[in-house]
């Protein structure tokens, strides 16, 4: 086996046990696409681990981003998920930009800060979400640029989804990521929203979900500007979030009893479904 093939093994590996909602989405795409999405994502958990495994330091992401720039520029590092991932970035065309941002984004969870206005709360599901999208979008192909706004959009529904789902376990972890503004507007204050759910919260949960929706109903066009042969795999991570947050509208909001999911039966028929070409 080569290093370049047991650094893809390694990534599928990664992705296998611990992608959850996108690997689902990952089985509908061709070979070498899948093999890009996971060498990605690998990427982006590593990311994230290293913002959030006890005792998370700017400087162990200093080193990543280091280590980044070492293997862009033909030098790669010792990490085992390096010889995939720059594979990935010149057969794809991938801009290295957008995998910086992915840093900036995660190391700004370990930076104390407040998210005063929408406009904070956008950039920051930009950086975590939305330039992974970006990234997304250049593995599954498109020709049209319009597709580069629209797939930001996709992102933020995605992360809005994730934010509302997580809400209490973040505020356990001392991360509140809805808007001080709209705290205030629906009367709720932000320790409370490591207890049960008030109707003050409800109402501000539903009207970040709307607001969720609207990026997602914003995005839609996307699924007709990316390459055939990727469709049915972008269809199937759309719809995944999305019924993510129809099941948290349907629970009448009530994030704070345990997190809700997706059961893996309902995930693999909605990858059954894109794979046989019924999306």
């Amino acid at each position: 086996m080569t290093p370049l093939e047991a650094s893809y093994e390694h990534c599928v590996r990664v992705a296998r046990s611990r992608a959850r909602n996108f690997y689902y989405s990952f089985l509908a795409l061709p070979k070498q696409k899948r093999l890009a999405m996971c060498a990605l994502y690998a990427f982006m958990r590593e990311c994230d681990d290293l913002s959030d495994e006890a005792g998370a330091t700017l400087d162990a992401l200093a080193r990543w981003r280091s280590d980044l720039d070492a293997s862009l520029s033909g030098r790669p590092a010792a990490h085992a998920v390096w010889p995939a991932l720059i594979d990935t970035v010149q057969r794809y065309r991938i801009p290295p930009r957008y995998l910086h941002e992915m840093i900036d984004g995660v190391s700004s969870d370990l930076v104390p800060h407040r998210v005063e206005t929408f406009d904070d709360l956008y950039r920051y599901c930009y950086l975590v979400a939305s330039v992974a999208g970006i990234a997304t979008i250049h593995v599954f192909g498109f020709d049209d640029p319009s597709a580069l706004p629209l797939a930001e959009k996709c992102g933020i529904a995605f992360q809005l989804t994730n934010i509302i789902r997580d809400v209490k376990e973040d505020a356990l972890n001392g991360r509140v990521y809805l808007p001080a503004e709209d705290l205030a507007r629906f009367g709720v204050a932000p320790e409370s929203l490591s207890g049960a759910l008030t109707p003050g919260l409800r109402r501000l949960l539903e009207y970040e979900a709307a607001r969720a929706r609207r990026y997602y109903d914003e995005s839609r066009p996307l699924l007709g500007l990316i390459h055939a042969d990727s469709r049915p795999a972008l269809w199937a991570l759309i719809e995944i979030y999305s019924r993510l947050l129809h099941h948290i509208e349907r629970r009448g909001y009530d994030v704070m009893q345990g997190r809700i999911r997706l059961s893996t039966i309902e995930k693999s028929a909605i990858a059954l479904r894109a794979v046989a070409g019924r999306a």
